[in-house]
């Protein structure tokens, strides 16, 4: 065996909320992948980090009075919780806020520089007058100048995946406060993303095997429709990486997010983690600049369907014009969706992973049915609850756990006997099985394991051992069931990259090696102890599951931003007219200890009393803020006992789904003059 040379990298999260499902169901899609390889005696430095810069970043710090940094390190420190509880194990995660990321982001920089790549020339850049500020692309929205759709965002369509500049869009506004924009004059720096040469390594790049076939095919539709040279610089204020040589000037943040990678892989080294690697196989002396420069090493790449224009175009050319190695792939995934829905938390169609935990959900059902979704195509995945059930249950309980389970009450002492795996043909499932999750065809490789199941549950059931040991034929009963207890360790080792936790159970009942590809096929043989059996997976309860998908009371459903959600179901005025809500003026407002999200207000809703309610708002104010402020609350909304006290109302608020393009929550006020008490009709 050839020992393949691997780094392993998922898109970084930008660093300004908690992980969503999306992000875990990406990282259990590489992290199956890696898990693979391992099984193969590959050589893996699997890396992550935060997306930590931005103006989105440096807003919402400022509103949270904090410095970004600070922002940030506390969006990191809720990091591993996800990590390890879905059994994600990165080598390393870094941040794109590191030294190792400036070092490398202005080296990349001055080498395109130096190969006359990196221009610069006075734009007309939009301004906002009311923040003070010049207006990244994400956030300056408007129709798209080419397919007229409205409410998109100033770098690209998300309707006809047109890019274009912003000056481009169609009756311009600013995310930040709704105004105008102007237009003012500023110096920018471009990446000559239209240089011929660099056009022409794109194209043979795209079309070589190391994109799927649609993405390819969408790269062939951008050069049809021209390149366009890259704006990769921002004016301050800005939370970045300096410009060499540039004052007051800043790389864009998609220039150096992807460098991130390869940041958080010479953090990696750098430790020392390389070298002392908790996978012999894994282990090396080189360097990190060794490593990236060795012609034998893979760079791969997972991402989603949303960021392919960066890491087909911007990324490879980046690195092949500084004298880097490019990827070797770059594996896109689409979206996940609950029953068919875009996912809205406050709807209900939302999976709070951290919530799954808590539950006591078991983390392994969540990567079966994720990976039994999952292909090499750029698919949704939909997560259906009632399929979720059914699914979990019957395969891995129904099927691959319960051959065990019964198999060994018929071998005496549990020391296996003779037997011929032989007839289920396992080498023909590994083999298969290897080649599909070496392809990302995670949904076939689980149909095949479950297939393989189930001729192993009716060789048991046409055997009917029970019926043998009635009729004194211990010794076939227990060579059967020795049979099917060889195959149960077939299968352990093809769920092994999805169930690694299951898989470790199954190992010590087993009493075997840890189960790699090479050893799978080689039988216990006959006069091997197994140990005593253990109950290895609950089913799912549909009770954990209404649980999940409960919609949150606590809180306000954040009002729709232009382009953001979906409007909801229409309803008649009579239904309107039931909620009662009111000026509300806050006399008092503290943070909730044990809560880094509520903040706990007093309000006088003209009633001659005060009302106490929690609102999930501390991300974007200060108590200071509000206090003696005018605020929007429902008044006739059911009392609620929470963790924290009773909430007696729900303050408004409005926000945006996107966590890149929007600085944050709104609280809905009211102009001077309105009372404590007035309705809001």
């Amino acid at each position: 065996m050839t020992q393949r040379k691997l780094f392993v990298t998922t898109a970084l999260p930008y660093a300004n909320g908690k992980f969503h499902i999306g992000h875990i169901m990406e990282y259990i899609q590489a992290d199956i992948w890696v898990r693979h390889q391992r099984m193969g005696g590959h050589m893996v430095h699997f890396v992550g980090a935060d997306d930590a810069h931005g103006a989105p970043i440096m807003i919402a710090a400022e509103k949270a009075g904090k410095t970004p940094q600070q922002f940030v390190a506390e969006i990191a420190a809720g990091r591993k919780e996800y990590l390890d509880g879905f059994h994600i194990r990165f080598d390393n995660w870094h941040s794109t806020d590191s030294p190792e990321n400036t070092e490398l982001a202005q080296g990349i920089y001055k080498r395109l520089k130096e190969g006359g790549l990196v221009t610069s020339r006075t734009i007309e850049q939009f301004y906002d007058p009311v923040k003070g500020m010049f207006l990244p692309d994400r956030y300056i929205k408007g129709e798209c100048p080419n397919c007229h759709s409205p409410d998109q965002y100033g770098d690209s369509c998300e309707n006809c995946s047109a890019v274009y500049s912003p000056t481009q869009l169609i009756k311009p506004y600013s995310v930040l406060t709704g105004a105008t924009p102007e237009l003012r004059s500023s110096e920018h720096f471009f990446f000559k993303l239209s240089e011929p040469k660099v056009v022409d390594f794109l194209k043979s790049w795209t079309q070589d095997g190391k994109l799927q076939p649609e993405v390819a095919n969408k790269a062939s539709e951008w050069f049809e429709a021209g390149m366009a040279d890259w704006d990769i610089s921002r004016d301050a204020p800005y939370f970045g990486i300096e410009i060499p040589d540039a004052p007051g000037k800043y790389f864009y943040v998609w220039l150096d997010a992807p460098i991130g990678y390869l940041a958080s892989l010479k953090n990696h080294f750098d430790k020392g983690q390389a070298k002392n690697h908790w996978d012999p196989a894994s282990r090396t002396d080189a360097s990190f600049e060794q490593f990236v420069a060795d012609p034998g090493v893979e760079q791969v790449h997972f991402i989603g369907k949303d960021i392919v224009y960066f890491h087909t175009l911007f990324w490879p050319a980046m690195l092949q014009f500084s004298g880097r190695k490019v990827p070797s792939q770059v594996n896109v995934h689409g979206f996940i969706t609950v029953s068919g829905a875009k996912m809205s938390k406050s709807r209900g169609t939302g999976i709070d992973p951290l919530k799954y935990l808590s539950l006591g959900m078991n983390p392994e059902w969540l990567r079966y049915y994720i990976a039994a979704k999952l292909n090499a195509k750029v698919e949704d995945v939909d997560f259906n609850p009632e399929d979720f059930v059914a699914r979990v249950n019957s395969d891995l309980i129904g099927k691959y756990v319960n051959i065990a389970s019964r198999a060994v009450k018929f071998i005496p002492g549990g020391k296996l006997v003779a037997s011929d795996v032989s007839r289920f043909a396992p080498q023909k499932l590994l083999e298969s099985v290897k080649l599909l999750y070496e392809t990302r065809e995670y949904g076939k490789a689980l149909r095949e394991v479950m297939a393989f199941a189930d001729e192993v549950n009716l060789r048991f059931d046409s055997a009917a051992p029970w019926k043998l040991v009635k009729e004194d034929k211990r010794d076939e009963a227990a060579a059967v069931c020795s049979e099917c207890i060889e195959a149960f360790k077939v299968l352990t080792a093809c769920l092994k990259p999805v169930l690694p936790e299951l898989a470790a159970q199954a190992e010590a009942f087993l009493k075997c090696q840890p189960l790699a590809w090479d050893n799978a096929a080689a039988p216990l043989g006959a006069g091997h102890q197994v140990g005593d059996y253990k109950h290895l997976m609950q089913r799912v309860d549909a009770k954990q599951l209404e649980a999940l998908l409960e919609a949150p009371a606590e809180e306000a459903a954040p009002a729709a931003a232009p382009g953001g959600e979906e409007i909801a179901p229409s309803i008649n005025i009579d239904e309107f007219a039931k909620v009662d809500m009111r000026i509300a003026k806050v006399v008092d407002c503290k943070t909730v200890e044990g809560s880094t999200k509520l903040l706990q207000l007093t309000l006088d809703v003209g009633e001659g009393k005060t009302r106490n309610v929690f609102s999930g708002i501390a991300s974007a104010y200060k108590p200071e803020d509000l206090k003696d402020k005018l605020v929007v609350v429902v008044a006739n909304l059911a009392p609620r006992k929470m963790k924290f006290g009773v909430s007696e109302g729900m303050v408004l608020s409005a926000s945006h789904g996107d966590e890149k393009a929007e600085p944050g929550i709104f609280v809905l006020g009211a102009w001077p003059g309105a009372k404590p008490g007035m309705r809001v009709r």
